[in-house]
């Protein structure tokens, strides 16, 4: 994989080209949001790969330990800043590529240095008026009244507002979440209270859903699971605490606006009808393509994706409830995305896979049982919404398996690349 001969016997040395991409790889993996259990076993096929059979990988959420065998020292990588999603896209593609021996090492070297360096594909302010579509799509399917879709419309734009001067004033960042849920939920009760509409709370969770950390929960209790309790414990707290501080928006708000606790029941003033559904999801997911800066040749594979995961879940959920949706949810994004990518023999799963786990990820229900707590429903609440994350976090954990089924080549077509 690299042209410089490796060390005898795999053992690795300060300056083994392997032991630095596999740093520098793991590192990018964590920095895109992958689970650490996911990294480690990525490192470990790909060191496989690379001729490092022994390969030792530990993750963590904030850097990883590497060594190439159990006699060497291990090297330690931090995480840096955040990737956006079509540079982890790009950075799987790397995987793959050296994984099937399509990549030597040293190009993949260059290959993360020109991803790490290169521009997003369209400006910020377009990726951040996603928002806005995301908003309206799930107002269209929670709360389908034109005075709600309005107001939402007005909320997701106080959003895109915030993310941006969020984004030009870094020390203002802690307070997005604790100021985006009251100045949302200032609007929107401030319209209930003056009779302009009903069901108010509904309307706010779809305007802030983008921003609630339903991905950052599910996370971290898959990795519990998968045994890396350090970094799920420390995921699940700092989703936890984004997730207080929003609702200590929405109670500021409420006691701002003089709303009366029952404003905030999870009442559904009308029941969307099918197109509705449709539009909607259709309008969340075009906002979710454009705020990720998703890669174009992977937008129509991850439209069926996410269009088959929504029709089962949706389904289920409403025959079984959100635990078991969400399940059905998950494992139905990791079977249509490992398909997808066989077909299309390009990307790697995560790519398809992650959009729709977004869509997937009960965030914004979590907040809409959590939210019950304020009206004295909390420990029916707080169970809905555990048991809703907890049946994403088992179907993640089963998709991961169903990823690593091998490709069955004598069933599918052969594609070019």
């Amino acid at each position: 994989m690299f042209s410089t001969s490796p060390p005898d016997q795999g053992t690795g040395s300060p300056a083994d080209p392997r032991r630095r991409l596999l740093l520098e790889l793991g590192a990018g993996l964590l920095s895109g949001g992958l689970p650490v259990h996911d990294v480690e076993e990525e490192l470990r096929g790909l060191g496989r790969a690379l001729g490092a059979p022994d390969v030792r990988v530990a993750a963590l959420t904030t850097g990883l330990f590497v060594a190439l065998s159990a006699d060497e020292a291990a090297a330690f990588e931090p995480v840096g800043a955040a990737l956006r999603f079509e540079q982890t896209a790009d950075l799987l593609d790397v995987v793959h590529r050296l994984r099937t021996g399509g990549l030597d090492g040293h190009r993949a070297l260059r290959d993360l240095d020109a991803i790490r360096r290169a521009p997003a594909r369209w400006p910020t302010w377009v990726a951040d008026l996603g928002m806005l579509p995301v908003g309206v799509g799930l107002c269209l399917y929670l709360q389908p009244v034109t005075a709600n879709v309005l107001a939402s419309a007005v909320g997701s734009l106080l959003v895109v507002g915030l993310t941006m001067t969020a984004r030009r004033l870094p020390q203002l960042r802690p307070l997005l979440p604790v100021t985006a849920g009251f100045l949302v939920s200032v609007l929107v009760l401030g319209a209930a209270r003056a009779g302009l509409l009903e069901g108010p709370l509904r309307t706010i969770v779809a305007t802030l859903a983008i921003l609630l950390p339903g991905g950052l929960l599910v996370t971290g209790l898959s990795e519990i699971a998968a045994g890396a309790a350090s970094a799920g414990t420390a995921r699940l707290m700092s989703g936890a605490v984004q997730l207080a501080l929003f609702l200590t928006g929405v109670v500021a708000a409420a006691t701002a606006t003089g709303v009366p606790a029952s404003a905030l029941a999870n009442t559904q003033v009308a029941t969307p009808g099918r197109w509705l559904v449709c539009l909607g999801l259709a309008l969340a997911v075009a906002g979710v393509v454009v705020n990720v800066n998703t890669p174009p040749p992977a937008i129509p594979w991850i439209v069926a994706v996410i269009a088959v995961t929504a029709a089962v879940q949706v389904t289920v959920t409403s025959t079984n409830g959100a635990a078991i949706g969400g399940l059905a949810g998950a494992v139905t994004a990791a079977a249509a995305a490992t398909v997808a990518h066989w077909l299309r023999r390009g990307s790697s799963w995560q790519v398809l896979y992650l959009p729709a786990f977004w869509i997937v990820v009960p965030g914004s229900f979590g907040l809409l049982n959590t939210a019950q707590i304020e009206v004295g429903n909390g420990a029916q609440a707080v169970l809905t919404a555990v048991s809703a994350l907890f049946g994403v976090s088992v179907g993640t954990l089963i998709g991961s398996v169903i990823s690593r089924v091998p490709r069955p080549t004598a069933a599918l077509p052969r594609r070019r690349p």
